[in-house]
């Protein structure tokens, strides 16, 4: 087990990204804060020592992305009427970043996974395929797909290279 300095450090630096993360996939804000403490229950058990801070946090990415999945497939969730149809996004978001935020959102998972760590995470195909445990081609013919889909569902080209 983790020591509590350990685990104060990772949410700390982390934090931020792992609720983006939750929010993203869940689209619930209480939804993500119950997916958020389940992430660093599991790393604070966690007692494999990591490479360095890009293994952490790729593994924090990892268990978040499948925590989220994990939630979403969950008995409660699938028998349960939601009371808002959407979730607090943003309110101080521009509607043209809405739009798209929105339409990322809606692509099917495999899309919606390497778009959104690409485009709002930063990260390199390479980066991207070793989280999610694809190969580097494959995370580029995703984005590619994706692309399309966004660029047909927002009328133009609402998302660069």
């Amino acid at each position: 087990m983790r020591s509590e300095a350990e685990v104060n450090r990772a949410v700390e630096k982390y934090a931020d990204m792992i609720r983006r993360i939750c929010l993203y996939h869940l689209k619930n804000q209480a939804d993500t804060e119950d997916v958020f403490q389940n992430v660093f229950l599991k790393y604070m058990l966690h007692e494999e020592a990591f490479y360095d801070e890009e293994h952490e946090k790729a593994w924090l990415l990892r268990v978040a992305i499948n925590e989220c999945k994990d939630f979403l497939k969950s008995f409660f969730r699938r028998n349960m009427v939601p009371l808002q149809a959407v979730a607090e996004l943003g309110t101080e978001m521009p509607d043209d970043h809405r739009e798209v935020l929105e339409a990322v959102l809606s692509l099917p998972g495999q899309y919606k996974d390497v778009i959104y760590l690409h485009y709002y995470e930063g990260y390199t195909a390479s980066e991207i395929g070793a989280i999610l445990g694809k190969k580097e081609n494959t995370v580029y013919s995703l984005l590619s797909r994706g692309r399309g889909i966004l660029k047909k569902e927002l009328g133009g080209d609402g998302i660069g290279k």
